[in-house]
Formats: structure tokens, C-alpha cells, sequence
């Protein structure tokens, strides 16, 4: 696969742009090429990588790909689709601010039309680095999203909820100080209740918010939408969906030997037409 021309990359960083200035759209987590050309085809104007869903598809956990392996990966979703890709980048594949500066430099020639920087080290006795180092590392993202262009856009994550330190004044505090240093859109996976989401959203107004919704949930686009949040992701709930049904199937299989596992499986008839299709040409 190749990336699409510069052109092409920049109309669609301007219109992930414009999806963030108003409203408040869904941005599902494919995890390969053929569950983001669906996605595609269900209509969705904007897409997002997950780190998880691509990690597992490759027999790894989270955070145990390389950093080719991710950028690999991205070109293949930007050549593959024709709408805006967000990359799930992790914490940048590096230790250093002048590290992730170069990661995000490598990203960004694959196409993508925006990424997230994460504040967390996945050492357990030091789970997120020191708010003064991690806010230099989205300074140095935002150096490279600059120097290229600066038409991609940036999002920084306070992954606080996610390490087991669920405090919202210090991921407010975080995300104030990720915002002031550049990053576009903040982000603060594992915010649930209503207070904690508006508190969120006013924090660091007017710039957008991105909410997680990870699981089964009474939220509703438009009761999210409601609270003032820009856009919303599944991270890998849609691959863990896929890896359901799998291991249901292939646990019926192994320890029953019985195929009723594949009562709900899709057809291959509509799986067929729709590949065989054009990308971009109908709906799923």
C-alpha cells in the first residue's frame, strides 16, 4: 500500500479539524485494515487506531508492539481508508521528549491526520511521568506536528484513571498543562460519572474533550453530547466484541464439540460483496 498524496493527507487533517470546532461525533477503534474499511462503510467521518486491538491481532498485549510495527500499521489504515485516521501512538515509542519528538515526526509521514501522546511509563512503581516531563513531551510532539505542517492534529491523554491514581484534580491539572503546551484535543480514558466528565469539559474549555467509552453503557451519543464532549472513541471494545464471539465459537468447539457458536457468525456472501467493492463506494 502506498500513502495517499499530500494533498489528499491535508484535506482530510482539514476536515478532522472541522469535525472538532462543533458538535459531538463518534470515532470508533478499527483494528486492521478490513475492520476499518467497514467502519468506513457504516458512514463514520473520522477513525481511530487502538493500541490493544492491533496489539492482540499480532499475539501481543497492550503496549507490546515496536514502534515499526505502529507505524507500519498506520500506513496501512491511512492507505486503506479515505477518511481521517487518529493514531492511538501510545506514549511515543520513546523515553525522551526529543524521542517522542522523532516518533511523532515518523507518524506523521504515514498520513495520519492526528495522534495521541500518553502520559503513562507502564513502569507500575512509576506509572505516569512527572507532570514537568510529560508536558515536555507534548511540547516536543507539538514540535513535530509544527514543523510538518502544523495541519495535524494533537491530543493529550492523562491516563490517571487507567494506572489505578482515579483523581480528577490531578488529571484536570494534567490536561490544563497538556492544553497549555500545545496538545489540540485532551482526552482522560477511564472518566465515567457526569460530574466527572463536565468538570472535564469546563477544565479546559474551549478546547474539545475526547470521551472513552469502553463497555456496555447507558450513555447515549446525544446524553454525551449533552455534557459538552466533542468526540467520542470505543479504544478496544470493538476488537474485544470480535475476539467474543471468537472465543465462545472456538470454546464451544474445543470443549463441547458443538458449532452452535456460530449462529450470529456474519455471511461470507456479504463479507465477499462488500471487499469486492471499491473503497468508499456503499455502506456496510
Amino acid at each position: 500500500m502506498t500513502t495517499p498524496a499530500p494533498t489528499t493527507i491535508a484535506a482530510r487533517r482539514r476536515e478532522f479539524h472541522r469535525l472538532h470546532e462543533s458538535g459531538c461525533f463518534l470515532i470508533p477503534n478499527p483494528w486492521d485494515v478490513g475492520s476499518a474499511r467497514w467502519l468506513q462503510g457504516l458512514g463514520f467521518k473520522a477513525l481511530a487506531t487502538t493500541s490493544s486491538g492491533f496489539a492482540w491481532s499480532h499475539a501481543r498485549p497492550d503496549n507490546a508492539i515496536t514502534r515499526d510495527m505502529a507505524l507500519a500499521h498506520l500506513a496501512a489504515m491511512v492507505a486503506a481508508t479515505e477518511v481521517p485516521i487518529n493514531a492511538d501512538f501510545e506514549s511515543g515509542f520513546a523515553d525522551s521528549a526529543a524521542g517522542v519528538q522523532e516518533s511523532v515526526r515518523l507518524a506523521l509521514g504515514t498520513g495520519v491526520a492526528g495522534l495521541s501522546i500518553e502520559d503513562s511509563t507502564g513502569d507500575a512503581q512509576r506509572p505516569l511521568f512527572p507532570v514537568d516531563e510529560a508536558v515536555d513531551r507534548i511540547r516536543a510532539a507539538r514540535r513535530a506536528v509544527d514543523q510538518a505542517g502544523g495541519d495535524a492534529l494533537l491530543v493529550g491523554r492523562a491516563e490517571c484513571f487507567l494506572v489505578g491514581r482515579p483523581d480528577l484534580d490531578e488529571t484536570i491539572a494534567r490536561l490544563k498543562a497538556y492544553a497549555n503546551a500545545g496538545a489540540d484535543c485532551l482526552y482522560a480514558p477511564g472518566i465515567r460519572t457526569r460530574e466527572q466528565i463536565t468538570a472535564v469539559v469546563a477544565a479546559v474549555a474551549p478546547k474539545p474533550v475526547n470521551l472513552l467509552v469502553g463497555g456496555a453503557s447507558e450513555w447515549t451519543m446525544a446524553s454525551i453530547a449533552a455534557l459538552g464532549v466533542r468526540r467520542v472513541s470505543v479504544g478496544g471494545a470493538l476488537a474485544r466484541a470480535a475476539w467474543g464471539g471468537f472465543m465462545r465459537a472456538a470454546n464451544l468447539l474445543a470443549k463441547e464439540g458443538r458449532f452452535d457458536g456460530f449462529a450470529d457468525a456474519a455471511s461470507g456472501k456479504d463479507l465477499n460483496s462488500f471487499f469486492a467493492a471499491p473503497a468508499g463506494t456503499g455502506g456496510a
